[in-house]
């Protein structure tokens, strides 16, 4: 029978450090678990990168500050036709969830929240895409407007845990984070919350990322995994194996099991051919299609990727 009881943070530490048979073991536990919380189904979701560069804020691993030099693409908020353009383009993917992504701290001016709401509100009327959107740490005001227009999710990752977030990120406060999770779900909005590993923080700490989002009771928990960018101080980084990537999956999906867990940026450059095994690691979605400054792979073949293993998409309108 499987356990669906989360596990502490005492076993969620040892099972990080698991190796040999007993990394075998963690892959079939959370594998179950996932297959008994979330069945067969994947969730794919795809990204606009909306707006980009120009970022006031100095998070270390991002191509998108203002404080590094970096090959990352600069432009303003993209039209509302072509945030439409996108949607259509990720659902053809066989993405489910598509979120609109701009940098900086927060989206401040109306007009960019205006054209925004009204690539939502085509969308809506479009069909059943869940539509999420990314924008920082926005006004109660604005989350108001975003929800009339029809958003349903809302991404804003907290990055690392709160001990190492000095390391990452020195330009605001955790808490201010913290904050606008909590704020975009009293609005109703389901919440989209993780972060990104192997940014030098210690295992304890992947764990203590893991009990602040229980905690928080997030909706979904994207998982990415660094990409060292050129220009960033994080540049020649390289910290993860595939093996890492897979256990942190595993214990996330055993801290949360009910809990939506997606693998996003970084699952090619650090998984490699281990690929395959997020699912039997217990994620149940990935994102497809490129992110924000990196190439993702072609769709085609992870879609292929779920099919070979048995498993099929979570159509649009069925909520994961």
């Amino acid at each position: 029978m499987t356990e669906l009881r989360p596990i502490d943070a005492d076993e969620a530490l040892e099972l990080l450090s698991a190796t040999g048979a007993d990394f075998y073991a963690l892959m079939a536990r959370a594998g179950a678990v996932r297959e008994k919380t979330k069945g067969k189904r994947v969730v794919l979701c795809g990204i606009l990168n909306a707006k980009s560069g120009r970022c006031s804020e100095d998070c270390s691993f991002c191509a998108q500050s203002s404080h590094f030099k970096t090959a990352a693409p600069v432009h303003d908020l993209v039209s509302a036709d072509r945030m439409v353009e996108r949607a259509r383009e990720v659902q053809a993917m066989g993405a489910c969830e598509y979120s609109i992504v701009a940098s900086g701290s927060r989206v401040r001016k109306d007009s960019e929240i205006n054209e925004i709401c009204q690539a939502v509100d085509r969308l809506r009327d479009e069909g059943p895409l869940f539509r999420c959107a990314s924008l920082g740490t926005l006004s109660d005001e604005h989350f108001t407007r975003l929800v009339a227009s029809g958003l349903t999710n809302y991404h804003h990752n907290l990055e690392t845990a709160r001990s190492f977030f000095p390391q990452v990120c020195t330009t605001h406060d955790y808490d201010q984070d913290i904050d606008a999770v909590k704020r975009a779900k009293a609005s109703g909005l389901k919440v989209c919350c993780g972060g990104i590993f192997g940014l030098g923080e210690s295992l304890a700490q992947r764990v203590e990322l893991a009990v602040t989002l229980r905690a928080l009771d997030v909706d979904s928990v994207p998982l990415n995994f660094l990409t060292p960018i050129p220009g960033t101080p994080l540049q020649d980084l390289k910290e993860l194996t595939p093996t890492d990537c897979l256990r942190i999956v595993a214990v996330y999906r055993l801290m949360m099991p009910e809990t939506n867990i997606y693998v996003c940026g970084g699952r090619e450059a650090n998984l490699g051919h281990m690929q395959s095994w997020i699912f039997m690691a217990g994620a149940n979605g990935m994102m497809v299609g490129n992110y924000l400054t990196t190439l993702g792979r072609d769709h085609g073949l992870d879609r292929q990727m779920i099919e070979d293993q048995g498993l099929e998409l979570m159509p649009c309108g069925e909520h994961p």
